[in-house]
């Protein structure tokens, strides 16, 4: 039987997606191609044997539009006989994209692969893809929801209202994920998978000197009059500190046959086991990583204790802890080098920079199977698990 394997995977140090962010002068494409690139000489794959490149973005307008990912391909200079395209899952487009090439190479569609992701959120703002006047979910939805539905910070604060979560807890989350964050940084555990770029060694957004009295002094992010008159049980717990910012960045992970890889003498760092995706709840949006969890595990013949490690996206600190309150994880294992609250979230980028974390953190631990999960706006989530080879 065929198997799918992760020989490398890389990613750009994530930037502050503001105007004076480190990365905020990088064109999307060039960042894109800066991880391509990396990717190739870092394996010592020549790119001229790549069947496909598959790329993830949100916000494919402007500079991210045309198929982001071919230009991307092209700009890194690979042969232009080497195909691309561009996927949207929202936040788990890479993710997603992860999921295509695996299950191309496991089905003999391909042999060697790339799977990709970028966003600049400071050049290519979120949401600029719906035009001013248009309506992007077309009237049968708005008979379906007639009370509308609505963003995900609204969506996060219904989940911390339905699973009792203070302030306090939330704001403990986010901080833990920045100390995480920065003993990573310090023990020198994301230098293999990190590729500076244009001056940028380390992410941009972790805060290692924020204090829960910071936290405690932050307003509350989506407060809302109509929304508040909706949704009177709200008590309005989200805010800067315990959602993840808005960033720029790239990451790619290069996947193979099992035989590929042998043939070429690579040394793969994990083989793609299992996955999973599936619908929930498009108001709660943001808990479809609970139901993605089970049914990854299911798929899998696995149970939640034989993970040993765990990457949930950390869209804000509701959603992990409402998955970890559903399922009983050990938050322990949970996004061990930090997670996007402190690492940052470029939307189309973080599914596979999960992946990349994911995967060198297996490595360096010597453990053996990680699940990665994402919650994705219009509810859904993707979730797979990785096993160290």
């Amino acid at each position: 039987m065929r198997d799918a394997v992760i020989v490398e995977a890389v990613r750009t140090p994530i930037g502050k997606g503001k105007p004076n962010g480190a990365l905020a002068h990088v064109h999307p494409v060039e960042l894109l191609a800066h991880t391509l690139r990396t990717l190739v000489e870092r394996s010592g794959v020549d790119p001229a044997l790549i069947d496909d490149v598959i790329g993830g973005t949100v916000t494919q307008v402007g500079e991210q539009s045309v198929n982001i990912t071919r230009q991307a391909v092209l700009s890194a200079g690979f042969p232009d006989a080497v195909p691309a395209t561009t996927v949207d899952r929202q936040c788990g487009s890479s993710q997603q994209a992860v999921h295509f090439a695996a299950q191309g190479v496991l089905a003999g569609a391909y042999d060697i692969v790339v799977a990709c992701g970028v966003e600049s959120m400071g050049r290519v703002p979120m949401g600029s893809a719906v035009l001013p006047g248009t309506d992007p979910f077309g009237p049968g939805v708005a008979r379906r929801y007639p009370e509308g539905l609505v963003p995900q910070g609204i969506s996060a604060e219904l989940i911390a209202t339905k699973w009792s979560m203070t302030r306090e807890a939330l704001d403990d989350f986010a901080l833990s994920s920045h100390r995480k964050a920065a003993a990573a940084w310090e023990a020198g555990l994301f230098d293999a998978e990190t590729a500076p770029l244009e001056g940028l060694v380390r992410d941009e957004c972790v805060r290692p000197t924020s204090t829960p009295e910071i936290l405690a002094g932050l307003k509350p992010a989506y407060y809302d009059p109509g929304y508040a008159e909706r949704f009177p049980q709200i008590e309005w717990n989200i805010t800067a500190g315990n959602a993840s910012p808005i960033n720029d960045g790239a990451s790619a992970v290069l996947i193979m046959s099992g035989d590929t890889a042998a043939r070429l003498g690579l040394r793969p760092l994990a083989r793609l086991h299992s996955f999973a995706v599936t619908g929930s709840d498009p108001l709660l949006m943001l808990t479809g990583v609970i139901p993605a969890t089970e049914k990854v595990l299911r798929r899998a013949g696995l149970t939640l204790a034989d993970i040993d490690l765990f990457e949930v996206n950390e869209a804000f600190s509701s959603v992990v802890l409402a998955w970890q309150q559903e399922l009983g994880a050990d938050l322990s294992k949970v996004n061990v080098h930090g997670g996007a609250i402190a690492l940052g979230h470029p939307l189309g980028a973080s599914g596979t920079r999960l992946t990349t974390t994911l995967v060198h953190a297996l490595r360096a631990r010597g453990a053996r199977y990680g699940l990665q999960t994402m919650c994705e706006a219009g509810g859904m989530a993707n979730a797979m698990i990785v096993e160290r080879v």
